[in-house]
């Protein structure tokens, strides 16, 4: 068999007597400009056989350094690039090559004149290019002769994995769902009576009133209404019925929730949706809240405070308005350090500010100075989600130094950053700022929803007292509205 590959002459006299007796064939690459691999067909003297070795002995020798590192042959940085994502260093690349050419199943494949075999080694870029492929990408065809259990190992992570893959059924957006949760200023009495005879319900308020120290069902149920309304009483409540209502949600939609793939809470309501996900304990959960509500009330009731509902035109002067206020406090009313501050993004042309009473008086006195169509108080004690509730911080932080945290099981959506909590999130750190900064529902829901035109949304379901967060969710996406439920408490 009589095969020669073409070798410039500034190489060929390192194997002239290959012409002769066409005992070796080296796989010259003009663009590396070495010896990629020889091939042994037969041997028809020992001079020859002797001339070949040398000179690959030469071109594949070791440095010296104990680490089989080639002397003098490179791989294109192109090339060791590529090998690099596939984690794969040219040192090891290239022992593989040394190791594919002495390998004996090599030798016996050339001898019989496997065309399919002799393919399988390069003499130009795309034949490089497919042995580059091949041993970055499949394992399982390397030479026996190779060490490298480690890549094979990963390989079969890998297959393992796209297998899994392959087996699990896909589902589409429409059957998946988003779980949302309400926070204070929801509450009314009588909430909590349509959930009551499901299974488990009852013993949810027995649990959380034997924590928070008084009935919580009675109170819901029955009031009175000022009661209710209390900061102090109306976060464990909201908190409580809205878990109570994952009972009965349970029961009526149980496909839904085991396709849920979001879920978040409004203020307090964020709570609820660590529960619901599994980062929070129930008791641990009624605990916090407990704490957090106390100490909201308590920073409350130093400082005279409120929030105010504020509706936008397109040419409202919002910041203008809030900046008037402060200056308005500090000039007239003798306030060194006033606040007035978004407190809730709800939509585009809804926000809540808080702050002192003088500076929310001014605002509502003066609405139509600043172009704003409407301003409505909220029934709450005090400034919340702004730096008047900074001495709430470390109460809540404190209770939940010793808790134990899990890992979400459900994406759950943080009112602080509205993005995601992550596998380690500072769950601590993150709810105290929840107090002091706003509360970004409105960019919560944009990134739960967002997605390419023509793919469909999923189910939103809202779980607990009132129906706010669907028409939040009807102001800022109204295709994904289509798909809202409520669940009736």
């Amino acid at each position: 068999m009589n095969r020669l590959n073409i070798i410039p002459g500034r190489l060929w006299s390192n194997c002239k007597s290959h012409k002769k007796c066409g005992s070796h064939i080296l796989t010259f690459n003009t663009k590396l400009k070495q010896v990629i691999s020889i091939e042994y067909f037969h041997s028809h003297s020992t001079q020859s056989s002797t001339c070949a070795q040398s000179f690959f002995s030469k071109r594949y020798s070791s440095s010296g350094s104990g680490n089989n590192r080639t002397e003098d042959t490179k791989l294109p940085r192109r090339l060791v690039k590529r090998l690099e994502k596939q984690g794969v260093s040219e040192q090891d690349f290239l022992l593989r090559l040394k190791a594919r050419n002495d390998s004996p199943s090599h030798y016996t494949a050339n001898q019989l004149g496997d065309k399919n075999a002799e393919s399988q080694f390069i003499g130009n870029k795309d034949e490089l290019e497919k042995l580059l492929k091949t041993m970055t990408t499949e394992p399982q065809f390397l030479s026996q002769t190779d060490s490298f259990p480690s890549d094979m190992r990963k390989f079969k992570e890998w297959q393992k994995h796209q297998e899994s893959n392959l087996a699990r059924p896909s589902v589409s957006p429409s059957m998946t769902s988003v779980v949302l949760f309400p926070g204070q200023g929801s509450q009314f009495v009588g909430m909590g009576k349509k959930l009551i005879h499901y299974p488990g319900v009852k013993e949810l308020y027995e649990e959380a009133s034997a924590i928070v120290g008084y009935d919580l069902l009675k109170l819901c149920l029955n009031g009175p209404k000022s009661e209710l309304d209390k900061t102090v009483h109306c976060q464990p409540a909201v908190m409580i019925t809205s878990l109570a209502a994952i009972e009965k949600f349970r029961e009526e939609h149980p496909q839904a929730i085991e396709n849920c793939v979001a879920t978040a809470g409004f203020s307090v309501g964020e709570f609820a949706a660590l529960v619901f996900s599994g980062v929070l304990s129930f008791p641990d959960a009624v605990k916090v809240v407990k704490i957090r509500a106390e100490a909201m009330q308590k920073a409350s009731e130093s400082t005279g405070s409120g929030m105010l509902t504020v509706f936008l035109a397109h040419d409202s002067r919002l910041k203008e308005a809030l900046k008037m206020a402060k200056e308005y406090c500090v000039e007239r009313r003798d306030i060194s350090d006033p606040v007035c501050t978004v407190a809730n993004f709800l939509f585009p042309e809804c926000k809540v500010i808080a702050g002192h009473e003088e500076a929310l008086e001014f605002i509502s006195t003066n609405a139509k100075e600043f172009r704003l169509l409407r301003t409505k108080r909220l029934p709450v004690s005090g400034a919340f989600h702004t730096r008047l509730m900074q001495s709430a911080i470390q109460p809540l932080q404190r209770v939940m130094t010793n808790m134990q945290l899990a890992s979400p099981k459900i994406p759950v959506y943080s009112n602080v950053t509205s993005a995601p909590y992550h596998a380690k999130a500072n769950y601590p750190h993150l709810l105290g700022q929840q107090l002091v900064r706003p509360v970004r529902w409105e960019q919560i829901l944009h990134t739960i929803y967002c997605r390419p035109q023509g793919v469909e949304f999923p189910g939103t379901y809202e779980m607990g007292p009132g129906r706010q967060m669907g028409t939040l969710l009807r102001q800022v996406n109204a295709q994904a509205y289509k798909q809202y439920h409520s669940i009736d408490v």
